[in-house]
Parts: C-alpha cells; structure tokens; sequence
C-alpha cells in the first residue's frame, strides 16, 4: 500500500522560528515535507488533499521563485522510527541533498496510536507508563532525524512543525490528561529543535482544546482545510512574518482516496514499463527499493 501511496504524491502534489530564520529565504526554495499524515494532507475523511505542506508551497511560489517541492517523504502513519529509516534510504538521498526548506511532521503517531478514542462516549484513555517509553522514544528519534538531516541537507533550514490537540469533541473533563501528553510531545520537539539548529513552529494556539471547525470529525484526529490553513500560516510566522495563506488563496477541494492513488500508481507503472521495453532508459528509484514504497523521481518543478 505505501509504495502506491508514495509513487502518486508526484503527480498529484502538483496542484494548483526566530528573525534570524526570517532573514534567510531560501531563494529559490527547494522545499521538502516529510513525516506523517499531517505532511501528506490526509484529510478527516481518510483521503488525500492539500495538506499544510501544499499551501506552504503554493504560499512560498506567490512570494518568491520555487525551484520545486515534494512530499514524497511523507506517509500516513509514520512514527518518528519510519520517519528515520525513511530518510536513511538510499532513496531520500537525492531528493534531501538539493532540499533547502524543509518541514518535519514527526511524533503525533509515537503518543496518539497509544490513545483510545471512544467517540460515542467523548472519553480518552491511555496507559502512563506507555506514553512515557513512546515520548522517550520520539525525544531520542527526533534527535537522530534532524541529525540525519543535518548530514543529508547541510544547506537547509529545517522546521519542525509542533501539533494541535486533537480531541476537541471528547468530554471538557477528558480533556487534560491527554493534552498534557500533547504538551509534553511539543516541549520534547522544541527542546530537540533549539538543540540541532532547527527551527520550531508551534501550531497549538491556533487550535485551542475546542477547534472542532479545524478538526471536525469525532472519530479522526485529521484536520480540514482550515486546520492546514492555519498550520501552513502558523510556518509563515516562523518563514516570513506578513507572509499569509489567505481564505481567497485556498485551492477547491480535489480529494483522493488510497485506491484512486493506487489505480494512478497501477497506471504509471505501466506506462514506465512500456517505455523501457521499447527503449532502453534508467531504472525507477523504486525498482530496487528495500522499503518498498519509495518511488522517488527526478524532482519535479513546482512552477
């Protein structure tokens, strides 16, 4: 399933911090997201659409030239332990050596996959001890993350994007214990951005504990389009201060679901297929791929 995923995000992704950070644009901005579903733009309805890390690029191309931008290295589900060996691969080397804007969604998945969600019954449940080993765990991976990337990508900033809570619908009375646990997840984060040279962008603000017009589903922690919105403006803050996505600027709807993905996969790998045997061309990132769902191309302009 990852690697249909992966392989699509080319195509489709191309629809139409500190003052020191600001002073820094990258021109022309070779932008990378990676990490979870938050960086892919999974939608409340278990789809695919313009996530924050679209409107970012959408934003960066009305403010500066963009040489291009990707996120191929974002998956739904990642834990900061995917994320890690998915920048390891020899796949990811090529596309993170020519990145200079990048942007890390990493870490919901290490404490959220711990939660129980009963919606019916607007209650959280989680076990302590748990959340402390996958806090501890996520502190040490995002350490290894933004080392890594420091290595691959010695030329960009990276920004590495906090997270909102996610359970407004749940009783007022459920609502602190796992909050505190979201707390935790953001110092963690922060504390290992301070720490690598990155940058933190924290979003949780712009939520509040009662957003349920940004996270509109009981059952599913994915934000809408506004929720991206303000994501995507809560990075500008930390980019470009004045930089703003705009109601206006919001693209229409355009969501995909996981098997248009892998029909559109089913179709490319086809037509690739029918292209090398009539000519002799390079083989495909993904045909050798010990993942198993990169399919990483040739970077692809944005504009």
């Amino acid at each position: 399933m990852k690697k249909y995923w992966i392989a699509a995000m080319t195509g489709f992704l191309l629809f139409s911090g500190t003052v020191a950070a600001q002073a820094e644009l990258q021109i022309p901005a070779a932008y990378i997201a990676i990490g979870d579903s938050l960086a892919a733009g999974q939608t409340p309805d278990r789809q695919i659409d313009a996530g924050y890390a679209d409107l970012i690029a959408q934003e960066l191309s009305r403010n500066q030239p963009v040489a291009f931008y990707s996120k191929n290295l974002a998956f739904p589900g990642f834990t900061t332990t995917d994320v890690l060996e998915s920048i390891q691969s020899d796949e990811a080397q090529e596309v993170l050596s020519s990145a200079n804007l990048i942007t890390v969604s990493a870490g919901a998945n290490d404490l959220l996959r711990l939660v129980q969600n009963d919606s019916a019954q607007g209650s959280l449940v989680f076990q302590q001890v748990q959340v402390d080993f996958a806090l501890n765990e996520a502190r040490k991976n995002m350490d290894l993350i933004l080392a890594e990337l420091a290595e691959q990508s010695p030329d960009a900033t990276v920004y590495v994007m906090g997270y909102y809570f996610a359970y407004p619908h749940v009783r007022e009375n459920q609502k602190n214990g796992t909050a505190k646990q979201l707390d935790r997840l953001n110092k963690i984060l922060q504390r290992s951005a301070e720490k690598a040279g990155a940058v933190f962008v924290s979003v949780d603000q712009s939520f509040g504990s009662n957003a349920v017009d940004k996270v509109p589903n009981p059952a599913d922690v994915h934000p809408n389009t506004a929720g991206y919105q303000a994501m995507a403006n809560a990075f500008f803050t930390e980019y470009q201060e004045g930089w703003t996505v705009e109601d206006f600027e919001l693209p229409p709807p355009n969501p995909l679901s996981f098997e248009e993905i892998m029909e559109a996969q089913d179709q490319d790998e086809q037509e690739a297929s029918e292209s090398n045997d009539a000519e002799e061309t390079a083989q495909r990132p993904s045909s050798d791929s010990p993942t198993g769902y990169f399919a990483l191309r040739e970077a692809m302009p944005y504009i």
